[in-house]
């Protein structure tokens, strides 16, 4: 019981996610009426769920390397801090990045610890904040480029072809709620692979080992959070960034998808090492910021800088570098209070 009292900071972490990043599988599908939001959260939930389970572990232990936390008071404060980071912009209405949250909070809990930060695991997530959005953005400009071809020199009727989008929408979101779930189960769960260790359990006919119980627990959390509190930005995304047509909302859903599987795949990390080529690090990367990147890649193609509203990426670009700078002074505070005030030990 105990534990599960600590463990409720990640389950608040993961309807934080759920309410922000999770919402953005099916922004511009949602924006666009293209997909009701009751479908769209239906699939959100299955597929991050299982995403979480089969494939969280790869980002969850490249987080790790960034911080060991071996206290499970300390990962309820550092979790807390996160989720109350992401609670708080996300009722600004601001895309902003769970990934960044949590990051933040580790580099607060190094901090307070007097412990190192290993700068080169830092700068390698940092790095995704940046070249994120981007790759997201190419891949947007570029699947947009051959869809809009195919669709110009189509003969199918228009009828058949909106049918045909919203399928894609519809998969593409599952393949995108999937890749979130092995992604970004590292920023609601990954603080407490190191404090819990909890023997494997049969459920049905599945076998899961004590990373996955907690991975599972997440996976509820997020879909919660998806059902709840997620439409607000789901709108923000979808319509207030740039106007998307349904094909434009299938190609952001599809390179957004494509941007979290690259940083989640083991499978294609390890096959990629096996013949010498260089492989992306299997780390939580924002979801927020790639999806914004390719709705950007395709405003661009459409009608250049003119076409985005740039009041409104200003504050989510803001939104994004308070982040992780709320949730690291927070970690700080709270650690202090928890150590000192309640007499929980930290390290």
């Amino acid at each position: 019981m105990f534990s599960l009292i600590f463990l409720s900071s990640g389950l608040f972490m993961g309807w934080s996610l759920g309410a922000n990043d999770a919402a953005n599988i099916f922004g511009t599908a949602v924006g666009t009426k293209m997909v009701r939001f009751r479908t769209a959260a239906i699939i959100s939930c299955l597929f991050i769920t299982l995403g979480a389970v089969i494939a969280g572990s790869g980002a969850s232990h490249g987080l790790g390397a960034l911080g060991v936390i071996d206290q499970l008071p300390g990962a309820f404060v550092l979790s807390l801090c996160a989720a109350v980071t992401v609670m708080w912009m996300t009722k600004s209405g601001l895309p902003v990045s769970t990934s960044q949250a949590i990051v933040g909070a580790i580099v607060g809990w190094n901090f307070f610890t007097g412990r190192a930060t290993d700068m080169r695991v830092l700068t390698r997530i940092i790095g995704t904040w940046i070249y994120g959005p981007i790759l997201a953005g190419i891949f947007a400009a570029l699947l947009f480029i051959v869809v809009r071809k195919l669709v110009n020199t189509s003969t199918v009727h228009l009828l058949l072809l909106d049918r045909y989008t919203r399928n894609g929408l519809l998969l593409a979101g599952a393949f995108g709620a999937f890749s979130l779930g092995a992604n970004n189960i590292a920023n609601v769960m990954g603080v407490f692979i190191g404090t819990m260790d909890l023997p494997a359990r049969e459920f049905f006919m599945f076998s899961l080992s004590g990373e996955q119980q907690l991975f599972l627990l997440g996976g509820i959390a997020i879909s919660v959070g998806v059902v709840t509190y997620s439409k607000r930005v789901m709108m923000t995304v979808g319509n207030n960034l740039f106007k998307l047509s349904p094909v434009s909302a299938f190609v952001v859903v599809l390179a957004t998808s494509m941007v979290l599987f690259l940083f989640s795949s083991t499978t294609l990390s390890e096959f990629l090492l096996s013949r010498g080529l260089p492989a992306l690090p299997l780390i939580p990367v924002s979801q927020s910021q790639a999806c914004v990147g390719a709705v950007l890649g395709i405003g661009m193609v459409k009608g250049g800088w003119r076409t985005i509203n740039f009041p409104l990426l200003g504050r989510i670009a803001l939104g994004w570098i308070a982040t992780p700078i709320v949730s690291a002074l927070l970690a700080y505070i709270l650690l202090f209070f928890m150590q000192n005030v309640f007499l929980q030990p930290i390290v």
